[in-house]
């Protein structure tokens, strides 16, 4: 039984080896692996599974899809630039306001929505323009929005890594909010001092002038209101959880969106905003249904099981020395995969010798994004290079993301470690 599975293993890693090497997407690659699976497996092509896999994280999905039309309908109505335009403008010879606000404004995208390509898009360019005109170079700056966007896709209150693992060991996702939200904030204004110390003040007149416009009438009331609704949609669900139906997060994010439609001051074309954030959207939903037809392959075939059962029986010490490498490579190729294929045996490893498991897997969410931008993926990495307008070699971004990244893992393993001591954060 033992080599039977092993085969299929080194069937499915060979497949998705070689349908990379062709240049294949990763999504494609990923799916390739999981039919070539199910095939050495004696399974033919299990249709049943496969479609089954692909509805896994429909949930995550709409999470997706809804919290990134919300913040579209922001950008589209003007309210991310009056944001950004007012910080600006108030706190530009403030160098450490400035620096807190902007890693706010790079924090809130992607803790909303979950993806950090989300938070480039959204917030990244305008925060590249300020940062450019504060004598910051081109790669630190890529390196400051690549660094908080991922970070900003591990906060809460989604958190993909955190709430795929969860989900894959039937955890709630309850008590993640301080574990997340901590480390998160205090490991971006790390990096963003770290890279940014050498900061002058800004010039204000040509930043304004670079910056998009925003529309007259916008006020931070327009902007408030639809957060102020999401949040109590939230507090509320929490504070009277058995008076009020559950909603759920997408139909939350969507009662968001409705009122940012209402209070724009521009008129806005739903339906133009709608499709054009699908297609935003199109690589990630396809990198989740697959990554869910690929671990349902896994399982049928008992990958899966092999996988966590040589994980379980590894030295302690061997884990918690290759968190730091394992965890980002294994986004590297995987992404969101990762999380279900290795986050889940390593959260019942840590939940069995009496660490938190909570704690434990917040730290392991925090490690995961920095594998999105090495390769073959390396897709907010990528992106954050185009948005920032960085001329030089990718080798650059990398090498600013460095000494953040080391405090990074450093922080989430300690995490991991000390789980049990940190058990109070989960009780506020």
């Amino acid at each position: 039984m033992y080599t039977s599975t092993l085969i299929i293993l080194v069937v499915m890693v060979a497949t998705y080896i070689i349908t990379k090497a062709l240049r294949v997407s990763t999504e494609l690659s990923m799916f390739a692996a999981a039919l070539l699976g199910g095939l050495a497996g004696g399974f033919g092509i299990p249709a049943r599974h496969i479609v089954e896999g692909a509805f896994t994280y429909l949930d995550i999905i709409l999470i997706f899809i809804t919290a990134t039309l919300f913040m579209n309908l922001l950008k589209e109505s003007g309210g991310v630039a009056y944001v950004v335009r007012g910080i600006l403008s108030k706190f530009h010879r403030n160098k450490f306001l400035l620096f807190f606000l902007i890693t706010l404004l790079l924090l809130i995208p992607g803790a909303l929505t979950g993806a950090g390509s989300v938070t480039v898009l959204i917030t990244g360019g305008m925060i590249a323009i300020i940062l450019s005109y504060m004598g910051i170079s081109k790669p630190k700056t890529a390196a400051i929005i690549f660094i908080l966007a991922g970070l900003s896709a591990a906060a809460p209150p989604v958190s993909i890594w955190a709430m795929l693992a969860a989900a894959g060991v039937n955890m709630p996702y309850v008590g993640f909010f301080l574990p997340l939200l901590l480390p998160c904030l205090l490991l971006s204004l790390v990096t963003i001092f770290i890279l940014g110390w050498s900061a002058k003040p800004v010039n204000l007149e040509k930043a304004l002038d670079e910056l998009p416009g925003a529309p007259p009438k916008m006020n931070g009331l327009r902007v408030a209101l639809p957060f102020l609704s999401f949040f109590i949609l939230v507090l509320a669900g929490r504070i009277w959880p058995h008076s009020l139906p559950v909603i759920g997060l997408p139909m939350m994010f969507m009662a968001a969106a409705f009122i940012t439609l209402l209070l724009s001051p521009v008129k806005l074309n739903f339906l133009k905003i709608s499709s054009s954030t699908v297609h935003q959207l199109l690589p990630l939903i396809g990198t989740l249904t697959c990554v869910g037809i690929l671990v349902q392959i896994m399982t049928l075939t008992g990958v899966r099981g092999l996988i966590a059962i040589t994980i379980v029986t590894l030295p302690l010490t061997a884990v918690f020395i290759t968190l730091s490498l394992v965890l980002p490579v294994s986004e590297a190729v995987l992404m969101w995969g990762a999380a279900p294929v290795l986050g889940v045996p390593l959260v019942l490893l840590f939940n069995t010798i009496g660490l938190n498991p909570i704690i434990a897997l917040a730290g392991m969410s925090i490690i995961w994004p920095l594998g999105d931008a090495l390769p073959p993926t390396a897709i907010i990495g990528r992106l954050t290079k185009e948005t920032v307008a960085m001329e030089e070699s990718y080798s650059h971004l990398l090498k600013n993301c460095l000494i953040p990244a080391i405090i990074i893992m450093t922080v989430g393993t300690l995490m991991v470690i000390f789980s049990k001591k940190l058990s109070f954060l989960t009780l506020i």
